[in-house]
């Protein structure tokens, strides 16, 4: 009986196992295929320049928008992550560097990955926040542009991406932004130039890099990944939303909570935070406390 019992135990785990591994197949064979997409989009033309006051725009921008976060301060790129279950995830080299961007590589295919999502052979780029940069205005996407492309070339060739199962069944189930292209309205028209004047609305504006981990309502929620911690709320019911301007600015400058807690910059990029301008601070503290 009890032989009998382990038979059927085993039998029934082995079924399990087989199904769940036809089921992982499934998916990643879902994920590779939507990863080797083809998009093809119209193609947009930015008034590029090269002046100071742009090249000076557009390093702020680089800073304040998470690009040295991923990218690396010198924008040679660096391995994001190494892990067997979530995968081989570098960041691309952005110079013209060995390993780097190729020496075709034009005006239109930076406004095609920040626009769009897309890589210059058309297919999607993984883990690129495109869905972020694609709001970005015209002036400042243009500045962007101009001022990486002015980044002393650096060689630094990085291994392929790889993606582990955690990271497939998480962006197969659209917990994880593996491809922002398919995230993008790509009809919407990009703004001219973004607000300047401090206020809710050039911090509606700023918070879009905010977005991708506190979500679209700025409320934070479940852990990004497997083994981190849950994201706060940082609207009015949260607890940042009883902090004052003053708090709120010295602690995205220092990292540290007016409790006196030092945050990690693997959790929040505080020292990407701590490069905003006074202003644009004061204008994202405003925008959240708008936020019910």
């Amino acid at each position: 009986m009890i032989l009998k019992i382990l038979q059927w135990t085993g039998i029934a785990l082995l079924s399990v196992i087989v199904i769940l591994a036809a089921g992982y197949g499934l998916i990643a064979t879902n994920i590779k295929n939507r990863s080797l997409k083809l998009y093809r989009f119209d193609k947009e033309v930015l008034d590029m320049k090269s002046d100071s006051i742009t090249l000076a725009k557009g390093k702020h921008l680089v800073a304040i928008k998470g690009c040295q976060d991923c990218h690396g301060k010198d924008l040679a790129g660096k391995i994001m992550m190494d892990d067997g279950a979530v995968g081989m995830l570098p960041a691309s080299n952005l110079t013209s560097g060995k390993g780097g961007l190729p020496d075709n590589y034009g005006d239109e295919d930076w406004v095609a990955a920040l626009r769009h999502g897309i890589a210059k052979n058309g297919r999607p780029l993984i883990f690129m926040p495109s869905h972020e940069t694609t709001l970005l205005s015209k002036e400042d996407m243009a500045a962007i542009i101009s001022y990486c492309k002015t980044v002393p070339a650096v060689d630094n060739e990085l291994p392929s991406i790889k993606l582990g199962p955690v990271a497939n069944v998480m962006s197969y189930f659209d917990k994880m932004p593996l491809l922002s292209v398919e995230k993008i309205d790509h009809s919407k028209p990009m703004i001219a130039r973004a607000d300047t004047i401090v206020g809710v609305r050039q911090g509606e504006y700023l918070a879009v890099s905010c977005s991708g981990c506190h979500r679209a309502d700025f409320k934070g929620g479940d852990p990004l990944a497997p083994g981190l911690p849950p994201v706060p709320d940082i609207t009015t019911s949260g607890n940042p939303g009883k902090w004052t301007q003053l708090q709120f600015i010295r602690t995205l400058r220092t990292g540290k909570t007016p409790a006196g807690h030092q945050m990690s910059n693997d959790y929040m990029p505080w020292q990407m935070t701590a490069q905003y301008k006074d202003s644009e601070l004061a204008s994202l503290y405003q925008f959240l406390h708008s936020r019910l």
